[in-house]
């Protein structure tokens, strides 16, 4: 078998000398430790034969002559597909971590927030709530406020205050304050420490409105308009401060003298108690009794109005009847006399208890006998004369 072993020559191998050669690739395999990076090594031959060439014909046949040959260097061949295979794993990882770049822009506002899109640290843009991309970090980034959760604080950490009234009394107060926010762009670039700003301008309100109102008020059921006042000055107070800042609710939780004084003001405001619900008994008194007279002045008026009328009345009927008897016993005076006496006599003998029959019988049929039924008849009365 003849083969070229580059600048070696040619030269004949015997199956011993290939029988050697994977024995000592075996050696060599198994001593050399295992590594990825490691180029395959070729094991060499130990010694090489050098068979000189073949006699004449006419010559007789010689056993070849082997001589020793020095062991080869054993040469790393590099695999030609090695670059090409780490060109693409660099490719490769680039394109991983670009695509991973890109998709970190992906994300999600809750329904309860609002989200600011900066591009450079500048605001370019609002999101609603869902899924959203914005470009990735440090280009654009977000921020997500909420903007339906209802805060809380307290004027003055929930410690009282000393304020002064209006009628330069001195009473502690303390508030709490529920904000949300109206305009996130406004809450989160326009006011540094919204909390604290919310805070002081509270206080600053609530301070004012009490300043205007007498302690009476702040003590009784005034407080609830204290609060709503105070409310309408304080959002005033963050409009023109454009905070982004909607107060929902301000709410007066104590408003009471100092407690140095209180005992003594406890008992002026007795006295005061006193002295007004005695004020007002004598208003319901004057309440009760007022009307009652005015009634009754108003009934006797009227019943003397209607005694005046009736009087008047009669009176003028009685002088019509008497120029109307004048005027008829001016044309016949026998006549209207009898006719006088005859009504005078039917008034006197109206309640007599007597009946009389005219003896003459001119009445006629009209006059029926009388019987008395009741015990023993009385005697017939003589019949009396009737004269003209």
């Amino acid at each position: 078998m003849q083969v070229d072993l580059d600048d070696f020559g040619p030269v004949f191998v015997t199956a011993n000398q290939i029988q050697s050669w994977l024995s000592g690739s075996r050696r060599v395999r198994s001593s050399a430790p295992p590594s990825d990076d490691a180029a395959p090594v070729i094991a060499e031959p130990a010694a090489l034969v050098d068979v000189a060439a073949p006699a004449s014909p006419s010559a007789p046949e010689a056993a070849p002559s082997v001589k020793a040959s020095p062991r080869l260097p054993r040469l790393r061949n590099p695999s030609p597909s090695r670059p090409f295979v780490r060109k693409h794993s660099i490719v490769a990882a680039v394109v991983t971590i670009a695509a991973i770049w890109l998709a970190s822009g992906f994300y999600k506002v809750q329904p309860d927030q609002v989200g600011l899109v900066l591009r450079f640290g500048r605001w370019v843009d609002t999101r609603q709530p869902g899924l959203n991309y914005h470009l990735p970090y440090p280009i654009e980034f977000v921020l997500l406020p909420k903007v339906t959760a209802i805060n809380q604080l307290k004027i003055g950490n929930g410690a009282p205050m000393q304020m002064l009234t209006g009628d330069e009394n001195i009473v502690e107060a303390t508030a709490s304050i529920s904000w949300r926010i109206k305009d996130p762009a406004k809450y989160m670039f326009n006011v540094n420490d919204p909390e604290g700003t919310v805070k002081v301008a509270g206080e600053s309100a609530v301070r004012q409105i009490i300043g205007l109102n007498p302690i009476q008020s702040g003590l009784s059921d005034q407080r609830q308009k204290i609060a709503d006042d105070a409310q309408t000055l304080l959002q005033r107070l963050l409009d023109s401060y454009q905070s982004g800042i909607e107060i929902t609710q301000v709410q007066m939780q104590r408003v009471d003298p100092p407690l140095a004084v209180i005992d003594a003001f406890n008992d002026v405001q007795r006295a005061r108690a006193d002295q007004q619900r005695a004020r007002n008994e004598a208003e319901a008194y004057r309440n009760d009794i007022l009307p009652r007279a005015r009634a009754e002045a108003d009934r006797v008026s009227q019943e003397a109005q209607a005694y005046k009328e009736q009087v008047l009345n009669q009176a003028h009927s009685d002088a019509a009847r008497f120029l109307a008897f004048a005027a008829t016993y001016g044309e016949s005076p026998e006549l209207t006399a009898r006719r006088l006496y005859l009504n005078t006599m039917e008034d006197v003998l109206k309640s007599a208890g007597k009946i009389l029959i005219d003896p003459s019988g001119h009445a006629g049929p009209s006059i029926i006998p009388y019987l008395s039924l009741g015990g023993t008849p009385a005697p017939a009365p003589p019949s009396p004369k009737v004269t003209p």
